[in-house]
Order: structure tokens, then C-alpha cells, then sequence
């Protein structure tokens, strides 16, 4: 009689478990709110459009996405989100920190996803990307390919994420070169308006280009594109950034400084439709393939197998502790 009360006991345990799970599963409700830019920037905010895609040719889980059209819109917006029972909302870009902070403590019941920004509470994941590693690396490329030995970095906002590309890119060009490469470097504005003018992008790479740059990275959001254009249209190389820009306009573009984003979204989605979602601070960097550069049909012919193996020489010595790459978010300086 105990043994059969035991397994009573257990089945009903059992399928308790299971129920809990499918329940689980069943509250899924993945939504994607993106930053200023647009969802189709061929950049960050298209690179987590691209996971949560994937998430849902996999699952069959849909997601909700929204973009929103000026900075007013953050709290509202994503206060009606949680409201309608979306979890996990991500969220793509810093700037989101406020309004997270705020409605988080209001919907505590809600799995929140931020990238590029640490927001500490209970029931937030705060994805951060070691951008400076990845950029580090196409540095490492531009200085072995620059026949002219000055190359050129237009950013977007004037906020230290940026400066850590930046700064990344310049360590990379500095180390190939044994400290003679130079490096011009713009950022297209103070608002966020720099994330979405690929005219004054375009400007800005002509003008480097003029003094002499013959490859430019972009990390400037959709105002990139008008940078790697400026490029193309010149004769010189772009590097583009965090999406796989390649083949925006094939053979003009050396490589792509690839940020992880896709997989960032896709795991979080995953987690939570798993049971395994976790808040905290999760670090996306060379160790963990959460930043790289990109090597494809586009690219192949202009990617010189010597810039390949520097980069990647580069890469292993980065991930064994060899090379120690700055990191301007720790301190706002970069030491070149």
C-alpha cells in the first residue's frame, strides 16, 4: 500500500511537472521593441529581428515587434507591452534604460531583456557585447589590407559604447602596424538623430577618405549605410558592423564586425520557452562567439588570406589572455 501510494504520489508529482512546463511554454509571449533606426537598419536592431525570426521558424512561437518613432514613445510603449502580457520584451539599445527601470518595478512578473545596458533588477537580462574584441579584430584586418596606412572609423551617437568600437578598432590597427597605423575617427552626432543620417555618414567617410583613409568602419546604426556607399562609390574598402553587412554592396566591403545580437535574442526567447531564463548581467565576447568578424561569398575575394591569419593569430592570443584588449566602458579612456 505504500508502494502504491508512492507511486500515486510520484505520477502525480510527475505529471504536475509536466503541466507546470507546458503551462510555462504556454506563457511565452516573446515581443521585440527597437531602438531608434528602424527594424530593417541592416544593423543592431535587424540583428535581433533576425533571432527572434529564427526563434520563430523553429518553435512556431510568434512575436510581437513594434518600432518606435522618437524617444517619448519608450515608457509608453513598453508599459503597454507588459500590460498586454508580452515576456520576454528585449530590447535593443542603451537608451532604453530609463523606461526599463521604471516599468520593470511595475510588472514584476514580466521577463525583461536589455542589450548594451546593465539595468539591475529581479527580472531583467542585461546582454552586453565585448564590441571592443570583435573591433579589435577588423582593426587587425584594415591595417593589413590599408595600402595607405591611414584608415578611417565613423561612429553614431557620441556616447562611450561607440568610443569602445572605436577605441577597439584603433588597438587593432595600432598592434598590426607596431604603433604607425593611423586612425580618423568622427562621430556623426550628440542625439540620436546620428543613428539615422546616412548623408551626413556618407560626409563624413568622404571626407577621411580625402585626408587620405582607404577603409572605413562604420558603427553608426543606419547612418552606416551611407558610409559604407561613400566607400564603395570612392574605390575603398567599408567594414561594416554588428549584422553581416557583406553584401550590401559585394566586394567593397572588407568584412563585418559581427555582434551577436541574433543569438542573444534567439537564447533569451529559448530560455524562457525552456524554463531556463535567468535576470543578471550575461557577457557576450570571442570566448563565447558573441563577437566576430565575417567571412562570406561577398568578401572572399578581398579578404586577403594573411589579414585572415593575423586576425585570426589575434583572436586566439585575445581569448587565451595573450593580448589584453582595453575596455573603455571601464573607465572611459582608451590608452592610445
Amino acid at each position: 500500500m505504500v508502494t502504491g501510494n508512492f507511486m500515486l504520489r510520484t505520477a502525480l508529482l510527475c505529471g504536475s511537472l509536466v503541466a507546470s512546463a507546458a503551462a510555462l511554454a504556454a506563457d511565452v509571449k516573446p515581443a521585440v521593441i527597437y531602438d531608434l533606426g528602424g527594424k530593417f537598419d541592416k544593423s543592431f536592431n535587424e540583428g535581433v529581428f533576425n533571432g527572434a525570426s529564427k526563434f520563430k521558424k523553429d518553435t512556431g512561437i510568434d512575436f510581437r515587434d513594434l518600432e518606435i518613432q522618437n524617444e517619448a514613445q519608450r515608457e509608453q510603449v513598453l508599459r503597454k507591452f507588459a500590460k498586454d502580457g508580452f515576456s520576454p520584451i528585449i530590447m535593443p539599445g542603451f537608451a532604453w534604460a530609463t523606461a526599463l527601470t521604471k516599468v520593470a518595478d511595475e510588472y514584476p512578473n514580466t521577463k525583461f531583456g536589455i542589450i548594451d545596458m546593465v539595468v539591475d533588477k529581479p527580472n531583467v537580462q542585461s546582454m552586453v557585447f565585448k564590441a571592443e574584441e570583435g573591433s579589435f579584430l577588423v582593426g587587425v584586418i584594415a591595417a593589413e589590407t590599408s595600402k595607405s596606412g591611414k584608415v578611417g572609423f565613423v561612429g553614431g551617437m557620441d556616447i562611450p559604447l561607440i568610443s569602445a568600437f572605436e577605441c577597439g578598432y584603433a588597438q587593432g590597427v595600432k598592434y598590426d602596424t607596431g604603433g604607425k597605423g593611423e586612425v580618423i575617427a568622427n562621430m556623426t552626432g550628440t542625439t540620436p538623430a546620428a543613428w539615422n543620417d546616412p548623408v551626413k555618414g556618407g560626409e563624413l567617410a568622404k571626407s577621411q577618405i580625402g585626408r587620405g583613409a582607404d577603409i572605413v568602419y562604420a558603427a553608426a546604426g543606419s547612418t552606416g549605410q551611407g558610409v559604407l556607399k561613400a566607400a564603395a562609390d570612392a574605390g575603398k574598402f567599408g567594414i561594416g558592423v554588428d549584422s553581416n553587412q557583406n553584401g550590401l554592396f559585394p566586394g567593397k566591403i572588407l568584412t563585418s564586425m559581427l555582434k551577436r545580437v541574433d543569438v542573444a535574442t534567439y537564447d533569451s526567447f529559448k530560455a524562457a520557452k525552456d524554463g531556463t531564463w535567468k535576470p543578471g548581467i550575461q557577457v557576450f565576447g570571442l570566448k563565447n562567439d558573441g563577437v566576430g568578424y565575417a567571412v562570406d561569398d561577398n568578401n572572399k575575394a578581398i579578404l586577403s588570406d594573411a589579414a585572415k591569419k593575423k586576425a585570426e593569430a589575434a583572436k586566439a592570443d585575445i581569448i587565451a589572455g595573450k593580448i589584453q584588449v582595453h575596455d573603455y566602458m571601464s573607465d572611459n579612456k582608451c590608452p592610445l
